[in-house]
């Protein structure tokens, strides 16, 4: 991999023909001036009420770029005679065109994906309905766009490397209106803090933010130095043994060294994130709930809020703006009077695939969409081992992605 691509990771999964499930139906060849004609009359007599999304007509380019046309009559027979099932109608609009019928299957369900509807039309053509919901990316991303996802993936990478040069899972949370980072966070199943003290924002994010693309050539493509000295192999799976979402039970092989560090395993980088998001309400929101948090100190909040404070009154997920009441240096935060609600229309942007826990949570906090860069073959919850994102019994559903790295990001110095 040598240069950076998004790939949409669609609600479920596609599955070849040959796993469908397929229903047999009736076909014949027919002379494309009939088409017309034999469509019209088959859909009186001979609907196809439960096979809505399979396309009545199915057109081949043969020798010469002629156009062959197959019809389908109608469901064929399960007893296997079909010329004694068949209806009579039918029957008599083959004699009269003097069709000759055979046996072919089509897809029983419709495709729920546009994989999935690849994968129908190499046996009979059928139609797909995308969703309904609108979320950018889904059909592609501007440069502008794109460029900025590469961005805010690179600076997750970076975060992941932890002190003791063990790889740990990074998560940040992005306001994409004005691509503004809000919080980041890593894996802290295990750490040295004591677990009384409250989420604090180590150091400003949007500080951390400024020197990792101070070092970036102008057209945002790190140098050789920066991305030698701050990155990780993908290859080497002792140093990701750190990962909360890829193992979460490690902390539980680990608390024979309760003396040095404070374990707790569901302090995962989504969850601890998370956290840090709701602290920074509290601290901009204060009259909205009953206890300001006072660890979310002044300065780290100024800092933070460098460029903008990115933040925004309640909003619809499908419909995310930018706050009209924010100037364009980002000190406009007195006139927001409303809290948001949790993280509507955020990003979230995580090294590794989150696991159950994680997705689900995300679920519950309205995250808009979310970006990892690579798959959880262990407990990924969206894609590797589940599809959080297609549960239709979930009352919120976001759009998920995964980015491809390139390699040279990834390598070692040296």
């Amino acid at each position: 991999m040598d240069t950076w691509q998004i790939l949409h990771i669609p609600d479920n999964p596609p599955i070849a023909p040959d796993q469908q499930p397929t229903v047999d139906v009736t076909a014949s060849l027919i002379d494309p001036k009939f088409a017309n004609t034999l469509v019209r009359r088959l859909n009186q007599i001979s609907p196809l009420e439960n096979l809505r999304h399979v396309k009545r007509v199915k057109k081949k380019f043969v020798e010469g770029r002629k156009t062959q046309l197959s019809v389908i009559l109608c469901l064929a027979s399960e007893n296997g005679n079909q010329l004694d099932s068949m209806q009579n109608d039918v029957q008599e609009l083959m004699n009269s065109y003097k069709l000759s019928p055979f046996i072919t299957k089509v897809c029983k369900y419709a495709a729920l994906s546009k994989e999935e509807w690849e994968e129908q039309c190499k046996l009979w053509p059928t139609s797909y309905h995308p969703p309904t919901y609108n979320i950018d990316g889904i059909t592609g991303f501007s440069e502008e766009d794109s460029q900025s996802v590469f961005r805010f993936m690179k600076y997750a990478i970076q975060l992941a490397k932890s002190s003791d040069n063990l790889v740990v899972n990074a998560a940040v949370i992005v306001d994409p209106s004005v691509k503004q980072v809000i919080t980041t966070a890593c894996d802290q199943t295990c750490s040295s803090y004591s677990p009384t003290n409250k989420i604090t924002l180590e150091t400003s994010c949007c500080e951390k933010l400024e020197a990792f693309i101070s070092h970036s050539d102008s057209d945002g493509v790190l140098n050789h130095e920066t991305v030698h000295s701050n990155s990780f192999p993908d290859k080497s799976k002792q140093l990701c043994t750190g990962v909360s979402c890829l193992y979460p039970w490690q902390w539980a092989d680990q608390q024979s060294d309760m003396s040095s560090c404070y374990w707790h395993p569901l302090r995962h980088a989504a969850i601890v994130a998370i956290e840090s998001s709701a602290a920074r309400d509290r601290y901009l929101f204060p009259s909205s709930g009953k206890i300001q948090d006072k660890s979310f100190e002044m300065d780290h909040m100024q800092s933070s809020s460098a460029g903008s404070l990115a933040k925004r009154q309640k909003t619809n997920s499908t419909n995310v703006h930018s706050d009209d009441n924010l100037d364009a240096n980002g000190e406009g935060s007195s006139s927001l009077s409303a809290r948001p609600y949790l993280c509507t229309g955020f990003d979230m942007y995580l090294v590794w695939e989150p696991c159950i826990m994680c997705a689900m949570a995300l679920v519950h906090q309205r995250i808009r969409r979310i970006f990892f860069a690579f798959p959880n073959p262990n407990a990924g919850a969206l894609g590797s081992v589940h599809r959080l994102q297609g549960e239709r019994s979930l009352n919120h559903h976001y759009a998920v992605f995964r980015v491809l790295v390139p390699q040279q990001i990834l390598s070692r110095e040296g």
